[in-house]
């Protein structure tokens, strides 16, 4: 073995770099802001601005599509010009100045401009962070470097709500009082990718001119890499918009006061699990946690549509954060393993505008089925997906190991 093979093969999590920690805190803090009005905005738009279910899912439907169209011009870009930190900090700065316009919509239609212009920061910033991730990452621990970013960035999804809870309470359910209160965290997210984050030295642009994706780029991913698309949007279909779970624990009597606490107990069980499945697919693969991923989402999606009262939920919803720790990091890190490093960003812009888009058809085909046959159905048509998702995985590791020839 090579003296960087031993290297490598020492390596842990404790090797993850300072960057990458940066990167975590940073989506740490945005994830409180973001998270703090949209734990609440699925309520605002029905209570308050009077906007039914279908609007709900139109508007996160779209919003999430546009972040994944956006994600592959901005892959792309990095992969050209070799700057992914320039890409990163003007994805934040643009989700950080949406913020004061929740508290001030008075129609769905101004949410949905927010919304679409906080998804754009999104989608810029998301595919050149990933692949700075992986820039800056030894393959050796680069499960773990997603699953920590993850981590954090679930942390901020879990405080996010509890600190929407807390405003609450004191703005005696003054929704547009409690919004205002997130441009803190976005403007603290900004500063920390200023001062906190660096890139790697010797890192170049590519000579590709012209158009985001070309054909020669495409050739260029491998089997492996569309595989890892194709189980991706599968995923996606089966999970769809996480306002819906809002909405069923409302439904269900869930009080007004404590209804950030699905956020709570989802991102609390996400942010648990996502470091230490990262850390346990360097190890033994991702595929095979993936599958346990995939069938936590089978079981939430049947127990949200089939079980009773609040106990049904909060025990669904518990399966989905445990889906979602065993398998957004570990997507990304797969992602990472099946593209080429020149086209790490183009890589991460597609898998993202797919899978994005996948959610735009998910969320619109939920509101729709909610509105026209009632909760049940929403989390059934999950639950087929999911199912279907669970047989692609399965395929996929038999293809893998089956013998040349």
């Amino acid at each position: 073995m090579s003296s960087e093979a031993e290297e490598a093969s020492s390596m842990t999590w404790r090797d993850v770099p300072k960057s990458v920690w940066a990167l975590g805190f940073v989506s740490l803090l945005m994830d409180v802001s973001s998270e703090l009005i949209h734990s609440l905005l699925p309520l605002f738009l029905v209570t308050v601005v009077g906007a039914g279910t279908a609007v709900v899912g139109l508007i996160e439907g779209v919003a999430e599509a546009t972040a994944a169209i956006a994600k592959v011009f901005s892959g792309a870009l990095s992969d050209r010009i070799g700057k992914r930190k320039l890409l990163v900090g003007l994805g934040y700065g643009l989700s950080a100045v949406t913020k004061p316009v929740f508290p001030l919509a008075g129609t769905a239609w101004e949410v949905l401009a927010a919304r679409f212009v906080d998804r754009l920061g999104k989608g810029i910033r998301d595919a050149p962070r990933d692949a700075l991730i992986a820039d800056v990452t030894s393959s050796a621990i680069r499960g773990a470097g997603y699953g920590i970013r993850q981590a954090l960035d679930t942390a901020g999804a879990f405080a996010g709500p509890l600190l929407a809870m807390a405003l609450m309470a004191l703005y005696a359910n003054d929704f547009r009082a409690v919004f205002w209160w997130a441009a803190v965290p976005a403007a603290l997210a900004v500063l920390l990718v200023v001062t906190g984050v660096k890139e790697p030295d010797g890192v170049r642009g590519t000579a590709t001119r012209g158009l985001p994706i070309h054909k020669e780029e495409l050739g260029r991913l491998s089997p492996a890499f569309w595989m890892a698309v194709a189980v991706g949007v599968v995923f996606t279909l089966a999970r769809f918009s996480q306002a819906f779970l809002v909405l069923k624990a409302q439904a269900e009597g869930l009080a007004l006061a404590l209804i950030p606490l699905v956020f709570v107990w989802m991102n609390l069980i996400y942010a648990v699990t996502a470091t230490p499945a990262g850390i346990l697919s360097d190890r033994i693969g991702r595929e095979k946690l993936l599958s346990c991923g995939l069938g936590a989402l089978f079981v939430a999606d049947l127990t949200l549509a089939l079980a009773p009262g609040l106990a049904g939920v909060f025990v669904g919803v518990g399966l989905w954060g445990l889906h979602l720790g065993f398998s957004q990091g570990l997507l990304s890190a797969l992602v990472a393993d099946t593209a080429p490093e020149d086209l790490r960003g183009t890589a991460f812009g597609l898998f993202n505008l797919l899978t994005g888009s996948a959610l735009l058809i998910a969320s619109v085909l939920a509101g729709w089925l909610w509105q026209a046959f009632g909760s049940t159905s929403t989390f059934l048509a999950g639950a087929v997906f999911s199912g279907f998702a669970v047989v692609m995985i399965l395929v996929a590791m038999k293809a893998a190991t089956r013998p040349a020839g």
